[in-house]
């Protein structure tokens, strides 16, 4: 049976005694934790971001002249374009390719599981080797556009801003698009063959399921795939460092590129903690907004009433 006690939620085992909920001590070493390497690295970057320092020496305050010239800053300001270009591609690439291999991936198709394990090899490398990968594979010269000029014309894919953003686009989907499709397989396993059952008795085909079963089934899923999606693409930082080095020009600049180039090229740390903590109070807000706004915060069940 199922008490309330003291306001807390407590369950009796049969002949044995009330098991509660975890207490707060069970928190302390993630907590301990979180607090050593997130918060208080958080709140130097916030100190530094009102500071003069190249690095050496002592940082001299100087108010807020770093977020003035942040505000007026054209690169920074194009930085965030590029930003929310990349993350927009990379959710309206991803999802719909995650959703549809993870549906798959929790199926019982012959040869599901060879097939699941080559697609989920680039899970197994870094981005930065991933990245020295597809560098090497789209060599104008020496890569694959070289080989085919009747597909890539001079073969220069980054040589644009066009084609850089495109390539970041495909090689951070080739990367991460198997990380989303595990989320989705193990979402997709959950969901109870009833459902599936009665739909077919309603007269749904697999089309029909798939849209009215089993995207539903997905909703809390989704939204983690989708917070996950949008904290990486706002601090994606290597990818495009070793494949475009921002460029053309500026054109591939995205705003953790450019708080390196600032921070370890410019030796100007205090702007690159100005931005580094912009992009920390835009990622943490945008994540608290999806989750309030659909409700994920709540933790509703999607399969109340069965």
């Amino acid at each position: 049976m199922t008490t309330l006690a003291q306001g807390k939620r407590t369950s009796r085992r049969p002949g044995g005694p009330s098991v509660g909920r975890p207490g707060f001590a069970w928190a302390v070493p993630a907590t301990v934790f979180f607090g050593l390497f997130a918060i208080v690295p958080l709140v130097f970057v916030a100190i530094l971001s009102f500071t003069s320092w190249n690095g050496l020496g002592t940082p001299q305050f100087n108010g807020v002249d770093n977020w003035v010239a942040l505000a007026k800053d054209p690169v920074m300001i194009q930085s965030l374009g590029i930003t929310v270009v990349l993350v927009v591609l990379g959710i309206v690439t991803q999802t719909p390719l995650s959703i549809l291999l993870g549906v798959w991936a929790a199926g019982h198709q012959k040869n599901r599981a060879v097939l699941s394990a080559i697609c989920f090899v680039p899970l197994l490398l870094s981005s930065a080797a991933i990245s020295v990968l597809w560098r090497a594979l789209i060599d104008p010269n020496f890569g694959i556009p070289g080989e085919l000029p009747w597909l890539f014309g001079n073969g220069n894919l980054l040589g644009s801003q066009a084609g850089a953003i495109g390539v970041l686009t495909f090689v951070g989907g080739w990367q991460f698009i198997p990380f989303h499709t595990l989320i989705y397989q193990g979402a997709a396993r959950a969901i109870p063959p009833v459902l599936y059952q009665a739909a077919q008795i309603d007269g749904a085909g697999t089309v029909r399921s798939f849209f009215n079963v089993t995207i539903p089934q997905l909703r809390n899923s989704m939204i983690t795939s989708l917070v996950l999606m949008l904290v990486g693409g706002l601090t994606a930082f290597d990818t495009v460092l070793i494949l475009t080095a921002g460029g053309p020009g500026t054109a591939s600049t995205n705003t953790a590129y450019y708080m390196y180039q600032k921070a370890f090229l410019g030796f100007d740390f205090g702007t690159a903690s100005a931005i580094a903590l912009v992009l920390a109070v835009v990622a943490t807000t945008i994540s608290l907004v999806v989750v309030r706004a659909t409700g994920y915060d709540k933790m509703r069940s999607t399969q109340e009433g069965l």
